[in-house]
């Protein structure tokens, strides 16, 4: 991949567009060029409810001033993908990234370019231990924890190093060394949940008595990685693993951990609101837990105490109103509800009812070229399922934000059957309606369009119970 054009970029752009001379010294400069755009603008989150929409040029590129900007990690988005740039006062910063490679091939130059490609390789190397955690979590409490701080102890030396050869501002040291702190605390959270399992997760209290050490030093209101998902899946994992001391106490010491649990789920949202002070931070937090929560359970009454406790804690209104409209939704998806009607494309660009494409019992399911290894599971196991039962209907829904062709392609590149593939004629609408922003959504509907189930994995005892009664009744 080349990348030689970048100079040339920055030079145009800097040389063209800067007057430095007048500017206050916290303005910092944001731009770059976007290979194989999706849309005709890229977005850069600065501040809740703060957003700054740059438009691509006839050449691809973008261009912002900020003036007064605070030092901190941004999210900036495109075509449904996100990354941060750690900006600094100052700062003058350009990217380049191809959309079909979107976080392997981002790359930073300018005024502030090395401590944002630390930033990235570091971010990649994470994601790529992360495909591994489940070997990992297989070994013992003891190894697990050498384990463990070898690799800390490797990235904090790693870390060092480029501070000696490129010395930076103490905020970008501690945003680097938190990254690493938290992405070694998030497994250690996630631990128990993997070596045990669900089924001897009450085990997690035989632990090596020091395990835990390292939440004396949790700031559960660092409000600089508000936008950092290391810190934000360390956080989910941190409150799931707390609210178990109080599940186990009020459960069945040998029984399988139900994560569906009401009571286990209030208490997580009690011990985020006990513990996060952060509005941000909290927010989004309980809105995450809630919304999962939600998505768990068919009991109105459940849903009514949940909905209730979290209203109570949020101090956001528009995060209100989206979980009364999800609550509002999802009662109309429950089992015994019929399927909304929406408009679905196929690939010969055809529109079809989705109702009139059921007239036996029917999977529908979800994808998403960003989460290529899903859609393979999802196609190969449906499909598998289809050779086995003859009379089952399959319909795949593809909820990518780009244009036809680039769901088409995807299409083709894997060599999938087009046949029960559509899209949704009004994407916004067709997620709003079915609650379905997720790939891991699947609907089990009947011959008349009834709702059997709608929030269970395609690989869950409870959905092949519920297949297995419906194929019976078939």
């Amino acid at each position: 991949m080349k990348f030689y054009i970048i100079p040339l970029i920055v030079s145009v752009f800097f040389t063209g567009c800067m007057d430095t001379t007048l500017a206050p010294e916290d303005y910092a400069y944001f731009g770059g060029e976007i290979i194989n755009p999706k849309k005709n603008y890229v977005t850069l989150h600065l501040e809740e409810g703060q957003v700054d929409t740059m438009y691509l040029d006839e050449e691809n590129r973008f261009f912002k001033k900020i003036d007064h900007v605070e030092s901190g990690l941004y999210a900036f988005l495109h075509g449904g993908e996100y990354q941060l740039v750690l900006l600094e006062p100052q700062d003058s910063i350009m990217l380049r990234l191809n959309t079909l490679d979107f976080d392997e091939s981002l790359v930073f130059t300018g005024i502030g370019s090395k401590k944002n490609n630390y930033l990235i390789k570091s971010f990649l190397e994470d994601e790529n231990e992360d495909m591994h955690k489940k070997e990992f979590f297989q070994m013992p409490p003891e190894e697990f924890e050498s384990y463990l701080n070898t690799k800390k102890e490797e990235k904090l030396a790693h870390l060092n190093e480029f501070l000696e050869k490129h010395p930076s501002s103490d905020f970008f040291k501690n945003i680097a060394e938190a990254n690493i702190n938290y992405n070694t605390y998030f497994y250690k959270e996630a631990y128990p949940f993997g070596y045990f399992g669900d089924s001897k997760l009450v085990h997690y209290k035989d632990l090596p008595e020091h395990f835990y050490d390292f939440r004396k030093d949790i700031n559960y209101n660092f409000k600089d990685l508000r936008e950092c998902a290391t810190y934000n899946r360390f956080l989910l994992a941190h409150f799931n693993n707390l609210a178990l001391s109080s599940y186990y106490k009020n459960t069945d010491q040998h029984k399988y951990f139900d994560r569906q649990s009401l009571n286990y789920n209030l208490k997580k949202l009690e011990l985020i609101d006990s513990l996060v002070n952060v509005d941000p931070i909290k927010n989004y937090l309980l809105k995450m837990n809630v919304r999962e929560s939600l998505y768990m359970t068919d009991t109105p009454s459940e849903t009514n105490q949940l909905l209730a406790s979290y209203l109570q804690k949020t101090t956001s209104d528009i995060d209100k109103k989206d979980i009364k409209t999800v609550v509002d939704k999802l009662n109309r998806l429950k089992p015994g509800q019929p399927i909304p009607d929406l408009t679905l494309i196929n690939f010969n660009d055809e529109p079809h009812s989705l109702k009139s494409l059921i007239d036996k019992p029917t999977i529908i399911y979800f994808w998403s070229s960003n989460f290529d290894l899903n859609h393979k599971n999802l196609y190969y196991r449906t499909k598998k399922l289809q050779d086995k039962y003859p009379d089952l209907n399959i319909i795949a829904i593809n909820i990518n934000d780009e244009n036809n062709m680039y769901w088409k392609n995807t299409l083709k590149r894997t060599k999938f059957t087009p046949q029960n593939e559509y899209r949704f004629e009004n994407l916004n609408e067709g997620i709003k309606t079915l609650i379905t922003n997720s790939v891991y959504t699947i609907f089990l509907v009947d011959g008349s369009g009834q709702i059997i189930s709608s929030k269970n994995s395609l690989y869950s005892e409870e959905f092949q119970s519920n297949f297995e009664k419906l194929v019976a009744q078939k």
